[in-house]
């Protein structure tokens, strides 16, 4: 976080001297649930949140650490604080998914979504139920985005700027790609209530316009609005492609 945040005070004294622009930073956040209400999930869960959420927003946004990060941290916190916390034009969100945490114990999942969680962790990542599922096997909750932007507008207040949304989609395979649709419908109506309830959102970008390298799972999963066939890399627009297109159109047209 430093040292982007040291290109953005560049960036900002360039700004200065050659016009507008915005300056910003993306950030994975996702809501985190507590398995139970017992005070051990709640902990763990607690625990989790600090590590996904409020680790990386808290300096940025706060200009302080979560309470006992700072003691652990090598280095210069205070000047490294100085740098990382300022003022941003917009922040960047990628939300995917919420994390349902619980405390460790025996019966606990050894891993997640393929990723392995050491036995002395404290915290368990347990699986969603009773949502729909990508193809990648993650739940399908687009409320839980709007519960992670009125949360981060509760928290941060004034402090928080505005939003944009840079990464929200879903793995699926095929052309007629009705779930993707689906996805994406019920994450921008899960975007406007957060509108309405206050928060300023001003941008979504669909993860992504093209099927394209995933990481750890390389071109298994496909994100994209538009079919990559990966031997001859010919383009073919999915129906989602055109239905996001016609509803921007529509949305544009209303004004």
């Amino acid at each position: 976080m430093p040292t982007s945040s040291g290109v953005c005070r560049l960036f900002e004294q360039r700004r200065a001297r050659s016009g507008t622009y915005s300056i910003g930073i993306a950030n994975s956040h996702g809501p985190v649930w507590a398995a139970s209400d017992s005070d051990e999930d709640r902990g763990a869960a607690d625990f989790y949140d600090l590590l996904l959420n409020r680790l990386f927003a808290d300096p940025l946004l706060l200009g302080r650490y979560p309470d006992g990060i700072a003691e652990m941290l090598p280095g210069p916190v205070a000047e490294d604080l100085d740098i990382i916390g300022q003022p941003l034009d917009r922040y960047g969100i990628n939300y995917y998914q919420p994390t349902l945490v619980g405390a460790p114990g025996a019966d606990a999942p050894t891993d997640f979504a393929g990723i392995g969680i050491p036995p002395e962790m404290p915290f368990s990542v347990r699986e969603i139920e009773g949502h729909p599922r990508t193809a990648f096997g993650w739940p399908v909750v687009p409320d839980a985005l709007t519960e992670l932007l009125t949360s981060f507008r509760e928290r941060y207040g004034d402090r928080l700027p505005p939003v944009v949304i840079t990464e929200n989609g879903c793995s699926y395979d095929g052309l007629d790609d009705q779930e993707r649709i689906a996805f994406l419908d019920g994450h921008l109506r899960a975007l406007h209530r957060a509108m309405e309830a206050g928060v300023d959102v001003r941008g979504y970008f669909v993860w992504s316009l093209m099927d394209n390298f995933e990481w750890a799972e390389g071109y298994a999963q496909r994100f994209g609005l538009v079919h990559i066939d990966y031997e001859t890399l010919a383009r073919t627009p999915k129906t989602s492609f055109r239905w996001l297109r016609d509803a921007l159109r529509g949305q544009r047209a209303r004004g």
